[in-house]
């Protein structure tokens, strides 16, 4: 029988299992009364550092849009206007390979 699927006792502090059903009867496989469960959870520890990685992802995202935000402020009015009408061309040649590929 699996981790996930062994029953754990009702009492917290108790981690002996007295539960005396387990399987057919005759049969030895599965777990035997009397064994002892830890209880620990194999999924525990990856939830807590999945949660890790994305708010480090979302810090370091927030801090490029920043810095990013920072540099273009500071651009000369010209080489804004050149950027946006580089954006505008890309953004319009993506448009355009997408409708071609979806004949819209």
């Amino acid at each position: 029988m699996s981790d996930i699927f062994k029953p754990i006792a009702d009492d917290p502090k108790s981690t002996t299992n007295t539960n005396t059903s387990y399987g057919a009867p005759g049969s030895t496989s599965g777990t035997m009364p009397g064994t002892t469960y830890s209880g620990t959870d194999a999924y525990d520890s990856s939830s807590s550092g999945d949660a890790g990685k994305t708010l480090l992802a979302g810090v370091v995202g927030g801090i490029a849009s920043a810095v990013g935000y920072l540099v273009y402020s500071r651009l000369p009015d010209e080489q804004k206007t050149r950027l946006q009408q580089q954006a505008r061309s890309l953004v319009e040649s993506r448009v355009n390979e997408l409708r071609s590929r979806f004949n819209l």
